[in-house]
């Protein structure tokens, strides 16, 4: 079933890298796991009834989909089942897809970085949420459109992430402004100086990790956004954060603790594939639907990506 879900360019050829359909398929295979055995179970019943309801209820929670989210996609599936007359759980798990795709749409929202010059893009996130990672990443992305990218070491707390985004910044041959030691805000009003005298097209901005609860933590990453606003009152265009999927739940409060300290404007969701709560975009998509510039799935240079609800939703349900 879902073949229509499939693209049509065959298999990977021998030897051949596999395209980024492949690896998220790959990446959601926890995920899908999760899902996938049950609802394969749940869809070869013989007919719609209240019990097939009450045990995808169950398995959409257990796949860390969320209570209010799960709510609205059989809420929709109630409807669909209504107005289209439909019968069979076969039917009905196309009208889970097309649910499932429309509440994910709106998160869809590519980041484009050619209204500004420099574009200055803040990132934030926890410890161990893959945000010095996912610049990296986002440094090769970038290039691969063919801007110049600056790299600002705003991460002053802990040495290893100095250290770490220089090595990417060497990966890439791209510039880091970095410190020994000293202030994160002076760190990144520097970068900023320093991508404007020599033409940069995207400046990427780490900060350092901190929880929600660590209120001078995050009164320090609200500063590191007003001295953004004294180097380039336009800035920053873009502030991220950076969210890890194995806490499925919990980062929703973190995208709220955040989002009310410095306005977060996209969100990264990385590590999808060491995990079987992807469906924890859903939630995100029904109770802070920022939009979702980026999902990681793997530890490899190309392995972030741009969100696309289709490709996400083809890949969860592949083989159900």
């Amino acid at each position: 079933m879902f073949g229509f879900l499939k693209k049509k360019d065959g298999a990977t050829p021998p030897g051949a890298k596999p395209g980024w359909a492949e690896r998220l398929k790959d990446g959601l295979s926890r995920t899908r796991a999760q899902l996938g055995g049950q609802l394969a179970s749940l869809f070869r019943r013989t007919r719609i009834d209240s019990d097939l309801l009450e045990e995808l209820e169950a398995t959409l929670l257990q796949a860390d989909v969320g209570v209010e989210a799960t709510g609205f996609l059989l809420d929709e599936l109630k409807v669909a089942v209504r107005r289209d007359k439909l019968e069979t759980p076969a039917q009905l798990q196309v009208a889970l897809v097309k649910a499932l795709e429309d509440l994910l749409a709106p998160l869809e929202q590519p980041l484009d970085v050619s209204a500004h010059k420099p574009f200055i893009i803040m990132i934030a996130g926890v410890n161990g949420a893959g945000k010095t990672t996912s610049i990296g990443k986002l440094a090769r992305h970038f290039q691969a459109q063919g801007k110049s990218v600056l790299l600002a070491a705003g991460d002053t707390f802990r040495a290893a992430a100095r250290e770490q985004l220089q090595a990417w910044g060497e990966k890439n041959g791209v510039v880091v402004i970095a410190q020994e030691s000293g202030d994160p805000a002076a760190v990144v009003f520097d970068a900023i100086h320093a991508a404007k005298a020599r033409g940069i097209d995207v400046v990427l901005a780490d900060t350092a990790g901190r929880l929600p609860t660590q209120l001078h933590l995050m009164e320090e990453i609200a500063k590191v956004k007003r001295v953004i606003r004294k180097a380039e009152p336009s800035g920053p265009h873009e502030v991220i954060l950076v969210l890890d999927a194995n806490i499925g739940q919990n980062t929703l409060g973190q995208v709220k603790a955040f989002d009310k300290a410095i306005g977060v404007t996209g969100l990264i969701v990385t590590k999808l594939d060491g995990t079987a709560k992807g469906g924890v975009i859903a939630a995100i998509a029904r109770q802070q639907p920022i939009p979702l510039r980026f999902i990681g799935v793997g530890e490899g240079i190309d392995d972030l990506q741009p969100f696309s609800a289709h490709e996400f939703v083809a890949a969860l349900f592949e083989g159900t």
